[in-house]
């Protein structure tokens, strides 16, 4: 995974954990797509404390994922629950019994509102 991408899905899980500065900088950088220079304009500080400022989030940010792993534990479950509609619907397609495809079709419903 991109680690823009990365630091982007940890902020959205972790950003509440971050001072209401670093959660702004990062956001406007990593979600907002802003420069360096435009986030210092806004902020009315330096490119190097906006730079500085977002590796202290980002570190906070790595550091929140290794302690309590919700992004890895996330994309686990998204896994595991797409491998389960997909052999859900690789049953569903071969069974001819109506009952199971329906009670399958309503699993895969459910599955899907999961992901």
């Amino acid at each position: 995974m991109e680690d823009n991408v990365k630091i982007s899905i940890l902020l959205e899980t972790y950003g509440k954990l971050l001072t209401k500065k670093q959660y702004n900088l990062l956001d406007n950088y990593y979600n907002n797509d802003l420069s360096l220079s435009e986030i210092a304009e806004i902020e009315g500080i330096t490119r190097q404390a906006v730079r500085d400022n977002l590796k202290k989030g980002e570190n906070k940010l790595f550091e929140y994922e290794e302690k309590l792993g919700i992004m890895k534990k996330t994309i686990m479950q998204e896994k595991s629950i797409s491998s389960i509609l997909s052999e859900i619907s690789k049953i569903r397609d071969k069974a001819s019994d109506e009952e199971i495809a329906t009670i399958l079709e309503d699993v895969k419903k459910k599955l899907n509102i999961l992901v």
